[in-house]
């Protein structure tokens, strides 16, 4: 958790982004979290009725703090959709939270804050056709199962094989990475499947989704990716949504290598490139 405090430090400390580079997201309308997750589910999250087999599913004691937290998250995504709008990118230092489903919450995840955006974005008529690029090393089960009926949003995973879940969803395109896996296998496997694969989907809106436990260092990846391969990763979906003028949202994902450093410095690569790249 200490991440979400400190990446915004190093990027102000180290000159990356400015203190107006930053918003503080309003929390997101309970209408637009029914767009995508079951009233009964929605119910039992905000008024903590959770039952405990529920409860245990998400990783999370129970509390309204936690639940406010993810209502903000989602807020932040939301919000962020705008700017990308307006600017080709946006950024939110949480959020990634692809384990939750339209009727429970897991590992972690107990709102859906890009399938929420998504929604939205739709609704709104901003956006028509839109992709979700997950490269966390957890597959998006969460994503694949909100969407799995859904021609409107194409659900795409690039995940480690032999990591959770276990038992995983069929997204509309999956990539799955053996254990192991350096830099080189990875990095030519993306660059191979993307760019074919946002022409074929000819998407108005892109939604990416760039954990950093691709890691060797990750405690619970089983990839073997570098620092720089995670940059490189990073800079090669960014620099393409930015060629094809797809507007992109970010949401930061996992990062669990046991030293902090480690994890602010591969956030923050994400961050660094995005400002490069696009201004």
């Amino acid at each position: 958790m200490e991440k979400y405090d400190l990446l915004p430090k190093q990027l102000l400390h180290e000159g990356t982004c400015e203190q107006q580079h930053f918003f503080e997201p309003k929390p997101a309308d309970l209408e637009d979290i029914l767009a995508v997750h079951t009233k009964e589910y929605v119910e039992n999250l905000t008024n903590l009725t959770l039952d405990r087999r529920a409860i245990r599913k998400t990783g999370f004691p129970l509390s309204q703090e936690l639940v406010d937290r993810e209502i903000i998250i989602a807020g932040g995504t939301l919000e962020g959709c705008q700017y990308a709008l307006e600017n080709g990118i946006s950024m939110n230092i949480a959020g990634g939270t692809h384990h939750a489903y339209s009727d429970h919450g897991e590992a972690f995840c107990l709102l859906h804050d890009q399938a929420i955006a998504a929604r939205y974005l739709q609704k709104k008529k901003l956006a028509e056709k839109i992709l979700i690029i997950d490269l966390d090393v957890h597959q998006g089960n969460g994503t694949a199962e909100i969407f799995q009926n859904d021609n409107s949003v194409f659900t795409f995973s690039m995940h480690g094989k032999g990591n959770y879940p276990f038992r995983k969803e069929i997204s509309d395109l999956d990539i799955e990475v053996p254990d192991g896996s350096k830099d080189e296998y990875y990095l030519e496997t993306l660059k191979e499947i993307l760019p074919d694969l946002i022409e074929k989907v000819q998407p108005d809106f892109i939604f990416y989704l760039c954990g950093v436990d691709i890691l060797e260092t990750d405690k619970l990846g089983r990839l073997a990716c570098s620092i720089e391969g995670c940059k490189e990763r990073d800079r090669f979906v960014l620099q393409t949504c930015r060629d094809l003028k797809i507007p992109v949202q970010c949401s930061m994902g996992g990062g669990y290598s046991p030293e902090i450093k480690i994890i602010i410095e591969a956030h923050a690569n994400t961050y660094r490139l995005a400002q490069n790249i696009y201004f």
